[in-house]
């Protein structure tokens, strides 16, 4: 889960097997264990309509607004969807990283915690080229 900004607020890392929407919850009970309390709204993929309760879980447990952002069905091809290119973009930040371009980790807490590694470095440098 990304800010609009493309900054990590929480990470969830599990086996292929689960599909995205059923991991959803468990993200955000997670991004709920943190103090958000500017948070109202959570942009998702199209592919978070599988789990067809979770909107309306999401504003009972949490109060915020779960928008799933789609494609215009009428256009053909590429569509750039609107917010969506924030969290590729930070795929791409993390994918700089040689650990993070292959899946090396056994196990995936490790994997989270060379995620967080890699986006506190990329933190730390904007910092320092700032200052």
């Amino acid at each position: 889960m990304v800010d609009t900004m493309g900054n990590l607020l929480t990470v969830l890392v599990h086996s292929a097997s689960v599909q995205d929407y059923h991991g959803a919850r468990d993200v955000l009970h997670r991004l709920n264990q943190h103090a958000w309390p500017r948070l109202k709204k959570i942009w998702a993929d199209a592919i978070y309509k599988g789990d067809k309760q979770l909107k309306r879980w999401v504003k009972r447990r949490f109060k915020w607004e779960l928008e799933v952002l789609e494609r215009d069905p009428q256009l053909k091809g590429f569509q750039v969807l609107p917010k969506r290119w924030v969290v590729e973009r930070t795929f791409a930040w993390l994918g700089r990283n040689r650990r993070l371009s292959k899946d090396y980790e056994f196990r995936p807490a490790y994997s989270e915690s060379w995620i967080y590694a890699a986006m506190s470095f990329l933190l730390a440098r904007r910092l320092a080229i700032n200052n």
